[in-house]
């Protein structure tokens, strides 16, 4: 008797969770494109300390990357072309945030939640439904 791996089941909140980290990520590139000084003045927690840094280019590019990983939750198995460069994109911010930021803001509270929180946590469960997602695709493609 042929037993068949049961159907692998793509969940809803996995389409919430992505829906979630792509708006997350597009608020907070909003925030560095729009409110940069101010935003990493408050990061840096030394208000003597004026940081004059521009940080368009990485809003601008996490507007981008919040954007493929909040569209990549419409067809997320069909897309995951798409959340895979929405995670690529987010491991990209994070070295871009520790080699041009964090040397000038210094490690502290407010660097360390922007790396830890809205860099590296995103990462598990993107990667979790990305694998999902490929999953069920190849069982897909297996029994069409």
């Amino acid at each position: 008797m042929d037993q068949q791996s049961p159907f692998p089941v793509f969940p809803m909140y996995f389409r919430g969770l992505l829906l979630l980290a792509g708006m997350y990520t597009l608020a907070w590139s909003a925030f560095y494109k729009w409110g940069g000084t101010s935003l990493l003045n408050w990061l840096s927690m030394e208000p003597e300390n004026v940081i004059e840094m521009d940080s368009n280019w990485f809003g601008s590019f996490g507007l981008i990357v919040g954007l493929l990983i909040f569209i990549s939750a419409f067809y997320p198995v069909s897309w995951i072309r798409i959340m895979l460069a929405g995670i690529i994109g987010k491991v990209l911010m994070g070295l871009w945030f520790v080699i041009f930021y964090l040397p000038v803001l210094g490690w502290n509270k407010r660097t360390g939640f922007e790396l830890i929180f809205n860099e590296i946590f995103w990462l598990i469960p993107l990667i979790l439904i990305l694998l999902r997602a490929k999953k069920v695709k190849e069982y897909l493609a297996q029994n069409a």
